[in-house]
């Protein structure tokens, strides 16, 4: 038995996720909606919901305000939006979750998925919330910090903290500057998809580096990082790295 909340400014856009809702997602037994934001910090207070769905792009006050209004967190809240990139990139930066306005129902069904695996809020869900208004605040996408789930916790790190990162079977080790790794639970495939467009290099099946972190690069196929490491590159990776590098360097 799920409680959920609706807040969007759009009434349209209200009614379309409520339809999918009772469709597509059983689990759900009490849905509250509105499409005034303030009524909506009142509906969160009255109702505690499990899960809030929060349109990020309201004008009277954004989601991202209405989020700052909102003590404590102790709930989930799955983020509803056009195609708005920065925001995207800064939900995702915090390790939280997102639709992409028109929603489609496998997307829901899959974002409702990792929901329903999620068996508690944590204690650090406000430090993920604390971390997108700052991320969605800052004036570039390089001051983003990346937002770490651990089994001792979260942990926040600007990019350029970071040297590389290593695949373990379905988990990925972090390694920085500091010399300190962490090992997570999210795949190197999840972190290449957000980290790509921010100076990270896909080298090999079980690497990705930090190109500002290179020193050099050897003939037979190996980068040497900051910390002294040595990253294999792919033979069939080989072209796309050297090209990559040239153009960091131009």
């Amino acid at each position: 038995m799920i409680k959920a909340i609706i807040i969007d400014d759009e009434p349209a856009a209200i009614n379309t996720l409520r339809l999918m809702l009772e469709r597509y997602v059983p689990e759900i037994t009490k849905l509250y909606f509105t499409n005034n934001p303030t009524e909506g910090i009142q509906l969160i207070n009255n109702h505690k919901p499990d899960l809030l769905f929060l349109d990020i792009q309201m004008p009277m006050l954004s989601g991202f305000d209405l989020l700052k209004q909102i003590q404590p967190v102790n709930f989930n809240i799955i983020f509803t939006t056009a195609h708005d990139q920065y925001a995207i990139e800064a939900i995702r930066f915090s390790a939280l979750d997102y639709l992409l306005k028109p929603i489609d129902a496998d997307e829901l069904r899959r974002a409702i998925n990792a929901f329903l695996d999620k068996t508690f809020v944590p204690k650090n869900k406000k430090l993920q919330y604390n971390n997108l208004v700052y991320n969605i605040s800052s004036a570039s996408k390089k001051d983003f910090k990346l937002a770490i789930n651990t089994t001792s916790g979260i942990h926040f790190f600007l990019t350029n903290e970071i040297i590389r990162l290593e695949a373990q079977s379905n988990y990925t080790k972090i390694f920085f500057q500091d010399h300190k790794s962490i090992l997570t639970s999210k795949t190197l495939r999840d972190y290449e998809e957000i980290l790509l467009d921010h100076g990270f290099i896909r080298t090999h099946k079980s690497h990705l580096v930090n190109h500002m972190h290179i020193i050099n690069y050897l003939s037979d196929g190996v980068l040497t990082m900051a910390d002294q490491s040595k990253v294999e590159i792919s033979r069939r990776r080989q072209h796309e790295v050297i090209e990559l590098l040239k153009g960091s360097k131009e």
